[in-house]
């Protein structure tokens, strides 16, 4: 097993983790490395579950701040062992996310007097089906383990605040039609023509771009899928259009499916699913300082991340790490070094 240094340099703390391979589904070994560094540390108490490692001060503060990341990537695509080149560190997992994974360890490891309590989250299976998420398995399982103020998601923000996150819900609206030969259509009724009447809705829709907690975020209304038509010489007697709305988090699922019911009234309509947002908090104390120490104006997440799995349980959550979230995913996937100790810099002051 591979031994980590949670509290020598951070990025060659980084470059080793990066280096365990941590496919989704394949996250024990990490897991273990880490959950066995952790434990070396006194003032920490440190839980399992699954693949899933946490690890909490008991000092008695009077705030508890959540700081959590995901141990998983996407599959390696001939980009490990990471390489490092000048200021540049590149490979798997490197924005997404282990670059914020090691800061999140390091702090674990060398914040023995911090001001605030602290919980640490480190959990698998994020890249793959929400049903199988780690975070929302600790939250189903074991919510008292995540208990806090206010909680930090180290996902890529480039080195910005990304407040909250927005929820999304996805419809399907069946119109319906009558079936006939498509030489005497007239007998029947097409639906997909009928269909048109949704497609009328959605390019007339003004999205809403509320501000919230501070932060402005801009809605969406969009179709993404059209299935109608059984042959080429038949009148289709059925169109499905499947729609998403991304919803700021000042509504909740049932606000947002009582919208959308609205807008589309007269029409058939049923929920796929759905994901509530998270509000940011940035009204906290606590919220606030960490903002004004970053010493950028913090932007509202214009997305759907685990932050909202907080927000089921009442707490308020950010968005903070270091890279650029467009390259999460990406064959040539990097991380600035500079960015991973700015990182640190930040939540070493503002905790201690």
């Amino acid at each position: 097993m591979t031994t980590l240094d949670l509290t020598g340099d951070v990025v060659e703390l980084t470059r080793t983790i990066c280096d365990i391979p941590s496919v989704s589904g394949d996250e024990k070994a990490l897991a273990d490395a880490v959950e066995t560094a952790l434990r070396s540390r006194p003032h920490l108490e440190v839980l399992r579950d699954g693949d899933a490692v946490v690890a909490r001060t008991s000092f008695g503060r009077g705030t508890r701040v959540v700081i959590a990341g995901h141990l998983d990537t996407v599959p390696i695509a001939d980009n490990l062992p990471v390489v490092v080149d000048g200021d540049i560190m590149r490979g798997r997992g490197t924005v997404d996310m282990k670059a914020g994974v090691a800061v999140a360890l390091h702090l674990a490891a060398t914040l023995t007097s911090p001001r605030y309590d602290l919980t640490f989250v480190f959990y698998d299976h994020e890249e793959v089906a929400a049903r199988l998420n780690g975070l929302g398995r600790l939250v189903r399982n074991h919510p008292e383990w995540l208990a806090g103020d206010f909680a930090i998601l180290g996902e890529p923000s480039d080195g910005t605040v990304e407040g909250g996150c927005q929820g999304t819900i996805r419809v399907k609206i069946t119109v319906p039609g009558v079936a006939a030969h498509a030489a005497r259509s007239w007998r029947g009724s097409n639906a997909i023509h009928s269909a048109g009447a949704v497609l009328d809705v959605l390019r007339a829709y003004q999205p809403r771009q509320p501000v919230v907690d501070g932060l402005q975020y801009h809605e969406g209304l969009n179709a993404v899928k059209i299935e109608g038509g059984i042959a080429g010489n038949v009148i289709p007697d059925l169109c499905t259009v499947y729609v998403n709305h991304r919803f700021a988090p000042d509504r909740d699922v049932a606000a947002a499916e009582a919208h959308l019911r609205e807008v589309f009234a007269g029409f058939e309509l049923e929920v796929v699913d759905a994901a509530p947002g998270a509000r940011p908090g940035l009204d906290r104390p606590a919220a606030k300082e960490f903002v004004e120490l970053v010493g950028r104006p913090p932007q509202a997440k214009l997305g759907w991340t685990d932050v909202s799995r907080f927000a089921t349980l009442g707490i308020p959550a950010v968005n903070f790490g270091p890279g650029d979230p467009l390259l999460a995913h990406t064959d040539n996937e990097f991380v600035p070094i500079p960015e991973i100790r700015q990182a640190l810099r930040v939540l070493e002051s503002w905790l201690s």
